[in-house]
């Protein structure tokens, strides 16, 4: 059984991982849009903002605990995309290719870390009623519900 003591340290950390890139995201913005311009990504800047956005959304999301299954799974697919669009070391030659492996592989990582998070969270009905509410009280709310031992 998974402690809900580590499952919300891990939660945090994880929503801390986006959150923080996504703040980074809008503070050198330029610098970001001339990384996603170099690997010929169009639309950088709509596309920077928005992720952006995304990550500052739901890292906050993921921090307090709302709609955790759904935003784990939305980042795995976040994630696939920057790996294989932004992270693609199979196409360079030279000095880029140990540190866009090693930011592919750490992507990796993270990504494991949300399918375990979006494996272990409760199922919560996508719906705009209550969305500000935590998944606990959510959950505690609906015929049926036992609370874990």
């Amino acid at each position: 059984m998974v402690s809900s003591v580590t499952t919300t340290i891990g939660r945090i950390l994880l929503g801390l991982y986006f959150l923080v890139p996504g703040l980074s995201k809008v503070a050198g913005s330029a610098d970001m849009v001339a990384y996603m311009q170099g690997h010929d990504i169009p639309f950088a800047e709509p596309l920077l903002w928005l992720a952006a956005i995304v990550n500052i959304v739901g890292g906050l999301f993921l921090i307090s605990g709302r709609h955790v299954k759904f935003v784990a799974y939305g980042f795995v697919v976040y994630i696939l995309m920057v790996n294989f669009l932004l992270h693609d070391f199979w196409t360079m030659e030279g000095d880029g290719v140990a540190h866009e492996t090693q930011n592919f592989v750490k992507n990796l990582a993270i990504l494991a870390g949300l399918l375990v998070l979006a494996g272990s969270s409760a199922a919560r009905n996508l719906s705009l009623s209550g969305w500000w509410r935590s998944d606990g009280a959510v959950l505690r709310q609906q015929p049926g519900f036992k609370a874990p031992k």
